[in-house]
């Protein structure tokens, strides 16, 4: 919750649909189950498109950003660790966040997530 704009963060089993931990959340938001049964939607059909693939196997995509109009939602996968596919949904303010430092600080908390399985 340190990355600037950041209003939320999940952390959610791509297999399940399940929240496995969640951090912030701004007011009126969707609970944690709810923002991981969601967005689970999204990356499976994500993961499971060809057209938005470079590789047959679509294992290639590493992230995938909604923008919307008060802020961005980046879900980044984080795997195979632990046993299961893992992504970390993370809300982001379009006001006071930076989508390209979210990205990069995002990124460096998969890498150690990963390196931990």
């Amino acid at each position: 919750m340190t990355i600037p704009g950041a209003r939320g963060a999940t952390l959610v089993d791509c297999s399940t649909g399940l929240a496995v931990a969640a951090s912030g959340g701004a007011a009126g938001a969707l609970d944690q189950h709810q923002d991981a049964a969601g967005t689970t939607d999204v990356v499976r059909v994500v993961l499971a498109s060809p057209a938005l693939s470079a590789s047959p196997a679509g294992d290639d995509v590493q992230e995938i950003i909604v923008s919307g109009t008060f802020g961005y939602h980046l879900l980044v996968c984080v795997g195979r660790a632990f046993g299961t596919q893992l992504f970390l949904h993370v809300v982001l303010d379009r006001d006071s966040g930076n989508l390209a430092l979210a990205r990069l600080r995002v990124r460096e908390i998969v890498d150690l997530l990963a390196e931990g399985a």
